[in-house]
């Protein structure tokens, strides 16, 4: 844990993965407090290089004075890890990370509306100058729509109830603030002795679509794969079913020997090609006991990790 009270979330084993050394470039394109970016210049040093890139302007800041020890040897400016092929050079990098989590920073600051356990305003917004905030969304948006939202994006058994109480509430006023909406999941789905608080997937789904974040996701895989030279390496650690499955998706298609040339998956039409990546490690890494009992928030990170190991032969493949 650093200073500011921020743990990244498996740290020693993206280090492990992405290999650094000296004199390697790499990219961070979450970089948060900049935890993780540390470590990175650290190993890389006396000469290694780092990009990194956050939409949310404070956390550049943040990350700006955590790896201030490196001057000279970073870069980070404010955007989307999709627009990183903007200022770094494509073929460039010998390692690049995406971690798709909230900084804990984040989490812990009432007013930026991410925690159901602090009262602030409905808002998630990793940058505030984008639209809509979590209050639209709960205010204006169709029930069903809402419904679809928390099953889709944050894998909550009770959202069609959950959708039909704010409904309800709504209809008496605009629900306004982080522990309206906790408290009244809360009543819906009564804790009862479970680990999880009522409100976490429901406050997950909504950031995750205040966010667009399966969207930056899939715009930002290409764009990261990209910077990769041949024999670099790209991490992705995921919280959510829908981020993991999109990063499994990403690398099996870079990883076949064959292209699909349509929408479906039919072995009669497949094209022959060379594999663009292998796999790292076959299954995801996860935290170990250690970890998440000195992090809980870690307790649903998954790392997987693609080797290049070939052109671009297939970006264009659809994944099955």
């Amino acid at each position: 844990m650093d200073s500011s009270g921020h743990e990244p979330v498996l740290l020693a084993e993206v280090v492990e993965a992405l290999q650094p050394r000296p004199g390697g470039r790499y990219c961070d394109g979450t970089v948060g407090a900049g935890g993780h970016a540390a470590a990175l210049l650290r190993a890389s040093a006396p000469d290694g290089w780092l990009g990194g890139c956050d939409r949310d302007g404070t956390a550049v800041g943040w990350a700006r004075e955590r790896l201030a020890e490196f001057a000279g040897r970073f870069e980070l400016r404010q955007g989307s890890f999709a627009e990183l092929g903007d200022w770094v050079a494509a073929g460039s990098c010998d390692g690049v990370l995406a971690d798709l989590g909230v900084n804990s920073r984040q989490l812990d600051d009432g007013a930026r509306g991410f925690s159901f356990r602090l009262e602030g305003p409905l808002d998630m917004r990793f940058d505030p100058r984008q639209e809509p905030t979590a209050a639209w969304w709960v205010n204006e948006a169709a029930v069903d729509d809402l419904a679809r939202l928390f099953r889709e994006l944050g894998d909550e058994p009770a959202a069609w109830a959950i959708a039909r109480a704010i409904g309800r509430e709504r209809q008496r006023g605009p629900l306004t603030t982080t522990l309206q909406l906790a408290d009244l999941v809360a009543r819906v789905v009564p804790r009862r002795g479970r680990p999880l608080h009522p409100a976490t997937r429901v406050f997950q789904a909504l950031r995750i679509a205040v966010n667009d974040e399966l969207g930056e996701l899939e715009r930002g895989l290409d764009a990261l794969w990209k910077l990769l030279r041949v024999g670099g390496r790209l991490a992705v650690i995921a919280f959510h079913s829908g981020e993991d499955r999109r990063v499994k998706a990403f690398g099996r298609a870079r990883a076949r020997d064959y292209v699909i040339p349509g929408e479906r998956d039919v072995p009669e039409l497949r094209q022959p090609c060379a594999p663009q990546a292998r796999w790292v490690t076959r299954k995801a890494l996860q935290p170990g006991a250690v970890e998440t009992a000195r992090n809980p928030r870690a307790r649903s990170a998954r790392l997987r990790v693609l080797e290049k190991i070939g052109p671009a032969s297939n970006d264009g493949a659809t994944a099955p």
